[in-house]
């Protein structure tokens, strides 16, 4: 039995590389400016559901920070230590992205709880004016990292804290209408319970899918059994085993596998291929194939 080893990276760029750098100095800034005059006007109108959208926007502006620096640090050359440089920073930025996220919900849960049954005067004017310019804040700041979400968790994660902040300023300047309509103070607190809701549902998705791939679980959108059809539909192999998919980061995808062709004119030519097929059909840049032959002086090309 004979090997040949091929490891494949696409390195003329993938179609979703894009330097978000300038998206996340934005959004930071934007943001961190939005929370300051969220939690001062939050004070001034006895607000619960201003303050606990200021604390999540916090949240975001941190989690804005990790998913920074793990983009950053995903750019790192690869070292004698790390020999795939440290293209998974980004999987556990969105992770920390997901826990920021729970305890945002814990906290403003919380609170809201307490308001509900000790309820106060809360002055709902103030609380649609700055509810309504975190809704352009927000939603703008969504917009820059739109084009990424498909194709990057971490910029997933940071496209749905800014999503769900839009429409947690929507639920807030509600809040303020009906509260200027009915004088009812509790629904304040019955608002911030609904937003902390929005919050824990949108990162369910973020959190189970971070600890998938920290895990090296088989990225969502690859079908293993697919994958190990095609292999085995290449011209010249019978049978595959040991195969592996795994995330390299939050963008790449790597594969092993051993490919059983023992009657193959050119191992050369079916690594070329599979490479190729990988790529195009499965978006796998980095794979590591092993043929298997009955005939080893046949097996180096």
């Amino acid at each position: 039995m004979g090997g040949f080893h091929s490891h494949a990276s696409d390195d003329h760029g993938h179609a979703h590389d894009h330097d978000y750098g300038r998206a996340f100095a934005i959004g930071i800034a934007l943001n961190l400016g939005f929370v300051a005059a969220e939690t001062v006007f939050g004070f001034l109108a006895n607000s619960m559901a201003l303050l606990a959208d200021a604390g999540h926007n916090l949240s975001d502006v941190l989690g804005l920070v990790v998913a920074w620096a793990g983009a950053v640090m995903a750019k790192r050359a690869a070292s004698p230590r790390f020999t795939y440089g440290l293209k998974k920073a980004p999987i556990l930025a969105a992770l920390a992205n997901a826990l920021f996220l729970l305890v945002a919900v814990g906290a403003i849960g919380a609170e809201a709880v307490r308001r509900l049954f000790n309820p106060s005067v809360t002055e709902g004017g103030t609380v649609m004016i700055v509810a309504g310019i975190g809704i352009v804040i927000n939603g703008a700041t969504a917009l820059l990292f739109a084009q990424g979400r498909h194709d990057d968790i971490n910029i997933r994660g940071a496209y749905l804290h800014m999503a769900a902040d839009a429409a947690v300023s929507a639920a807030v300047v509600l809040a303020g209408l009906m509260i200027l309509w009915t004088g009812r103070q509790w629904i304040d607190a019955v608002m911030s319970l609904a937003v902390a809701a929005v919050i824990l549902w949108s990162s369910i998705g973020l959190l189970k899918e971070s600890v998938w791939m920290s895990l090296a679980g088989v990225p969502s959108g690859i079908d293993i059994d697919a994958v190990e059809a095609a292999l085995s539909r290449l011209e010249g192999v019978e049978t595959v085993h040991d195969l592996h998919v795994w995330p390299l980061s939050t963008t790449e995808t790597a594969l092993t596998a051993h490919l059983v062709a023992p009657d193959v004119a050119s191992t050369d030519a079916l690594v070329k291929a599979a490479q190729a097929m990988l790529h195009d059909r499965f978006h796998i840049e980095h794979c590591t194939l092993q043929i298997e032959r009955t005939h080893l002086e046949d097996t180096t090309c």
